[in-house]
């Protein structure tokens, strides 16, 4: 375990938490074992290796400049939050999440296990991020969106190149299991994306979009009194 005297933690700590730099951990949350926030972002770790042959946990945190986790989280245990993170109120996450630099969460919302937000990464309030989604820098997700498990982000159209091209689900989008959204689409509030479909378009609002690639062949009305009939069976 290592806290640093720069961090305020007034929540609890399940077992051998690191928390770096000026990290905040709010009243009333859970911080699991072999958690890490405030991880130092790559370009400090490169240069600490050129000058220093001294690695460890304190000198990480003379790097680091800490991340903010709300109140009333749920950080279970192997999950690793990089430094300038913020997490708001009554986030959870599962086990084994990586969350890097300058990501923002929205309250109340859930990153299932061995999700990766992998940088720059926004994601609103209430959302529902199922086990093993991939999200890159650029994403942005809107209030209340639902992702299933694998889903996966890309940001890079002609890969590898240096261009990003961030991915937009809005507020209230239901994205299926194993679904792909190609660079730079965007899926509109209310849409929903089949499982293991492949976006490579814009979806429009309260449009349901399925196949490879994805294509429409409903709308939300619909989707949602299916939904309605089969829970009443």
């Amino acid at each position: 375990m290592y806290i640093s005297p720069k961090s305020y933690v007034k929540g609890f700590l399940e077992g051998d938490a690191i928390i770096l730099g000026e990290s905040v951990i709010g009243i009333n949350s859970l911080i699991g074992s072999n958690v890490v926030v405030g991880y130092p972002v790559r370009s400090k770790l490169v240069n600490l290796m050129k000058s220093s042959s001294n690695i460890s946990y304190s000198t990480y945190d003379e790097l680091s400049v800490g991340s903010i986790i709300g109140d009333n989280c749920i950080i279970r245990s192997n999950t690793i939050i990089y430094e300038e993170v913020k997490i708001s109120d009554g986030v959870e996450t599962g086990h084994g999440v990586l969350i890097r630099e300058r990501s923002i969460i929205g309250s109340g919302s859930k990153i299932g296990t061995y999700t990766v937000i992998d940088g720059n990464v926004f994601i609103g309030n209430n959302v529902n991020i199922q086990s093993g989604v991939y999200l890159p820098p650029g994403t942005k997700i809107g209030d209340n969106a639902f992702l299933g498990p694998y889903v996966t982000v890309t940001n890079d159209k002609y890969p590898p190149s240096p261009k990003i091209s961030g991915v937009t689900v809005c507020s209230d989008a239901i994205i299926g299991s194993r679904a792909v959204l190609i660079a730079g689409v965007k899926v509109g509030s209310k849409a929903v994306v089949a499982a293991g479909a492949v976006v490579t378009k814009d979806v429009p609002d309260g449009v349901v979009v399925a196949g490879i690639p994805a294509k429409p062949i409903s709308s939300r009305e619909e989707y949602d009194r299916k939904r309605e009939a089969y829970l009443k069976a």
